[in-house]
């Protein structure tokens, strides 16, 4: 038997107001969102091989740098060489450090994000 225009039902569907938790799926992002214990560990975990790209670069410069107030002391009369290594000599390493750094930090950052979105 036909239905006719006004007896037919429209039925409005949306978005699920309960979802069930899927069992077996694992999302780091929500352990970092929920603060749990593992979540932290991830972070720190980012924190760690951040912070060793920073004293990395801090040893680098140390070594290049720590060692120029003796050389200078130990030649006093040479002033255009101070001028010389502070000025053209200490750039190219400078950058090329600064940036080695920049690309170390977003590799880790890069990594983290990839360990976190599940890809």
């Amino acid at each position: 038997m036909p239905q006719s225009p006004a007896e037919r039902r429209v039925v409005v569907t949306g978005p699920p107001r309960r979802t069930r938790p899927v069992s077996g799926y694992y999302r780091p992002r929500t352990e970092i969102d929920e603060q749990t214990t593992l979540g932290h560990t991830y972070v720190r975990s980012l924190m760690r091989s951040q912070l060793r790209a920073g004293l990395t670069v801090f040893a680098v410069l140390g070594l290049l740098i720590g060692p120029l107030p003796l050389l200078f002391a130990a030649m006093p009369d040479a002033r255009g060489l101070e001028w010389l290594v502070l000025g053209f000599c200490l750039y190219a390493p400078l950058v090329l450090l600064a940036r080695w750094y920049v690309r170390r930090a977003e590799r880790n950052e890069r990594d983290f994000v990839r360990l976190v979105e599940d890809r």
